[in-house]
């Protein structure tokens, strides 16, 4: 069932009402009583998710982000260059010992 934005021209009351989409739109403010209150048009059928979140690891906090990156072992960086198989040659040259 959706919810439905509600607002009287009267008081000036906003609400949200929950709803099925067989039901009457509703005339009456809950606050002034008065048969001022119109629908307002939405954003369609979109799904729209209120709160901080549906699952634990959506959003983590800053201290869990760093009591993960400490706990993470230590990447293997070396400082010394790597050693070549061989010799490297360029493109169309061939490198020659002999000549």
């Amino acid at each position: 069932m959706p919810t439905y934005d509600y607002v009287c021209d009267a008081c000036g009351h906003a609400f949200e009402l929950f709803q099925s989409m067989t039901d009457s739109v509703k005339r009456t403010c809950p606050e002034c009583k008065k048969k001022k209150l119109r629908r307002l048009i939405g954003t369609g059928g979109a799904i729209m998710f209120k709160g901080s979140g549906f699952y634990q690891t959506d959003y983590r906090s800053e201290s869990y982000k760093k009591a993960a990156a400490a706990d993470k072992p230590p990447s293997k960086k070396t400082d010394s260059p790597k050693k070549d198989a061989g010799p490297k040659q360029s493109k169309g040259k061939s490198q020659s010992s002999a000549e």
